[in-house]
């Protein structure tokens, strides 16, 4: 089965007073040359600020990111890739950050994923993001998961939407939705139905125009009004 684009937004639009405040409830992706243009430790922020969301409220690790920024040195990965047993100790004693060892462990190995994509590619991480295809989604979550440090499951997609690129999020309410419209019938863990939640977002992308990250936050808000 398939979702239909003009019931999901009727369905959403009909919770707010205009199509204006609509447009400015959605959120936004960054475009191809926006996330080429972005620096590499941008990305590398982006990653580790996601692998500390982990399991820890977000708004804790969100006030307290501007020291992390201050630890790590602004996340340059040339520099970060050579943080050794020694730079790791010193940041556990650090107060003014999380002190997760296991997490801090994934940024010399995430800086060294980014290095790596930049000299199989000839360009920057952001580049190789930008040409991404949006219709293969799942396929780019499985490579973070695969070649990143702590980006499988949800972490993959949650640090694409920390840096701007456009993808679409499987929350408890999106996933809800999907299985009401047929799409699939339990968690979508297997390739089988990670491929049909694509196919889907695909199909919605196609009728509407929109970003993922636009089609994924009607699907919620189909769901769950939230406010």
């Amino acid at each position: 089965m398939t979702l239909d684009y003009r019931w999901l937004y009727d369905t959403v639009r009909a919770r707010f007073d205009s199509d204006a405040a609509l447009e400015a409830f959605l959120p936004q992706s960054l475009t191809p040359q926006a996330l080429k243009e972005q620096g590499d430790d941008r990305y590398l922020s982006a990653m580790t600020r996601r692998v500390f969301h982990a399991g820890v409220q977000h708004t804790m690790v969100d006030a307290k990111w501007p020291e992390f920024e201050k630890a790590f040195e602004g996340f340059v990965p040339e520099i970060m890739a050579q943080l050794g047993p020694d730079q790791i100790e010193a940041h556990m004693k650090n107060e003014r950050i999380i002190r997760d060892r296991a997490k801090i462990k994934s940024i010399p190995e995430n800086a060294r994923f980014i290095l790596d994509i930049r000299q199989e590619r000839g360009a920057g991480f952001g580049a190789f993001l930008a040409d991404w295809p949006d219709t293969d989604t799942i396929g780019l979550w499985r490579l973070l998961a695969k070649r990143g440090a702590r980006l499988g499951g949800r972490s993959a997609a949650g640090f694409l939407r920390l840096a701007g690129k456009d993808t679409f999020l499987l929350t408890s309410d999106v996933v809800a939705r999907l299985k009401a419209a047929g799409v699939i019938d339990r968690e979508p863990t297997s390739q089988r139905d990670q491929q049909a939640v694509q196919d889907a977002f695909n199909a919605l992308q196609q009728a509407s125009g929109r970003p993922l990250c636009q089609l994924s936050a009607l699907m919620s808000l189909s769901i769950n009004p939230m406010f």
